[in-house]
């Protein structure tokens, strides 16, 4: 089998389909794309997705988009390493964390990844007039059915675009899920490593490289610390979740994020 990964350091989801790659022990080529600079916008890697986001899986001649779909398309050709659970209600919890990714999570790592440091991060590289092209060309319906719109106002107005610190408040909801569901294990669904695992590492990873663990950290919330900790101590993580940042943007997160933090802190109550 022969598989080609289109991807980006910054992009979460690529992250989750890489972190579930290694898992498998299944190997891969990549082909880069920086979405900081709009090549994903490039109309023929747009023939291959069309909503213009990464990651893409090229296995043989069949094209494979979204990232869950991906995870759960590579358990379905390589099922004796799988990382979706066998026991029905397992796999149950399983996908009501990967659902609610794909419709909360994500939609609120992209507006507050955005609003914390990106938004810094494309006008310094493109420019004012760069930076409108960018905006132009995002599809209408990508990340979210108006992610064009939400795009736009995360990049140009930070906090004080609509609805931005609702994000920061239903990204935080997360973890406070995660810590009640962590009670008493290790991972999140049937005391064992899966997917479930896999797809919320990128999230609260992004969060860590932002400079942003006062989230979880100092007593806030125990049991995703120790969680983290769990996952930062895995063989792969480091290769999948960090390796692939580029150095010019993993300081982007670090420094944007950290002037960024002491808003995120009011918007939660977390005294700094």
């Amino acid at each position: 089998m022969t598989f080609t990964l289109y991807h980006h350091g910054s992009s979460v989801c690529a992250a989750k389909v890489r972190f579930a790659l290694a898992e498998k022990g299944m190997e891969w080529d990549g082909v880069y794309i920086d979405i900081l600079k709009g090549e994903q916008f490039d109309p023929d890697y747009m023939k291959l997705n069309p909503k213009a986001v990464v990651p893409t899986l090229k296995h043989d001649e069949s094209v494979i988009v979204d990232s869950t779909v991906i995870c759960e398309y590579l358990d379905q050709i390589a099922p004796e390493t799988r990382l979706h659970p066998v026991d029905p209600a397992d796999y149950a919890q399983v996908r009501y964390w990967t659902k609610a990714v794909d419709e909360d999570l994500h939609p609120a790592c992209g507006a507050m990844t955005f609003v914390c440091s990106h938004r810094h991060t494309v006008l310094k590289n493109l420019g004012e007039e760069g930076v409108k092209k960018f905006l132009a060309s995002t599809p209408p319906m990508s990340v979210t059915s108006n992610w064009k719109d939400l795009k736009d106002g995360y990049t140009r107005y930070g906090f004080d675009a609509p609805g931005a610190p609702e994000k920061v408040k239903l990204y935080d909801s997360y973890l406070f899920k995660m810590e009640k569901a962590l009670e008493g294990k290790d991972w999140l669904v049937g005391n064992a490593f899966s997917i479930a695992d896999v797809a919320l590492t990128p999230y609260v990873n992004r969060l860590a490289m932002m400079s942003m663990r006062g989230m979880w950290e100092n007593g806030r919330l125990p049991n995703v610390e120790k969680w983290f900790t769990r996952i930062e101590a895995l063989p792969n993580f480091k290769a999948c979740l960090i390796d692939w940042v580029p150095e010019d943007l993993t300081n982007d997160l670090r420094e944007n994020g950290a002037k960024s933090w002491p808003e995120v802190a009011k918007i939660l109550e977390i005294e700094v």
